[in-house]
Parts: C-alpha cells; sequence; structure tokens
C-alpha cells in the first residue's frame, strides 16, 4: 500500500514563505514525476509545479519566480518552497506521485491527502 503524507501547511501573512513537504510510503518500486497541485474554493484543482525523476521541472505561470519545487529521491520525498506569497496562492495544496510499485507494473498515480495553505493578515 502506498501513501503520500503532507506537511507544512498553515497561516502566513502576505509576502511570507512557507516550505510543503510530501513523503511517500510503502511498497515503491520506482518514482517517476512528482508534483504540487492545489485547489482553491469553488475552482478547480490545477498544477503549481512538477518534477521528473532527474530534475527537470515545470512551474505554472502564477508561480514562476516564487515557488521552487525539488526532491530527495533517497528519501521519496518532495519539497515546495514556497516565497512571496499572495492571497491567491490560498488553497488546499495537494501531492501527486507516478509510482511504480514493482519492476514490472505500469506507472499509476497516487495523491495525498492536501494540506491547507491560507495567506491572510
Amino acid at each position: 500500500q502506498v501513501q503520500l503524507v503532507e506537511s507544512g501547511g498553515g497561516l502566513v501573512q502576505p509576502g511570507g514563505s512557507l516550505r510543503l513537504s510530501c513523503a511517500a510510503s510503502g511498497s515503491i518500486f520506482t518514482i517517476d514525476t512528482m508534483a504540487w497541485y492545489r485547489q482553491a474554493p469553488g475552482k478547480q484543482r490545477e498544477l503549481v509545479a512538477s518534477i521528473t525523476s532527474i530534475g527537470i521541472t515545470n512551474y505554472a505561470e502564477s508561480v514562476k519566480g516564487r515557488f521552487t519545487i525539488s526532491r530527495d529521491n533517497t528519501k521519496k520525498t518532495v519539497y515546495l518552497q514556497m516565497n512571496s506569497l499572495k492571497p491567491d496562492d490560498t488553497a488546499v495544496y495537494y501531492c501527486n506521485a507516478y509510482l511504480r510499485i514493482a519492476v514490472a507494473a505500469k506507472l499509476t498515480g497516487y495523491w495525498g491527502q492536501g494540506t491547507q495553505v491560507t495567506v491572510s493578515s
């Protein structure tokens, strides 16, 4: 059984910073792309940033220059450093990982439970 557990959310003032972490555990053979998504009230879930197994990154235009995604493959963990936070960044942030549970298994996507980020004065 695979689990993705996020941590690091909370309340922060505009202009502040937060660092989110997501650790994968369970029966995992290899992890491919890991990503962060977010969903604000009344809006669709959107991609924030992604990172491949070799470190190639991709960002939503709205967070470029402010957010940085990274990963530690030995710890099966992905991070999201969020700087210069704005009220529009308020959302539930979800971790996503595509992985194989065995050498011959297909790539399957898994989601974390989400962590709330609130940017408000």
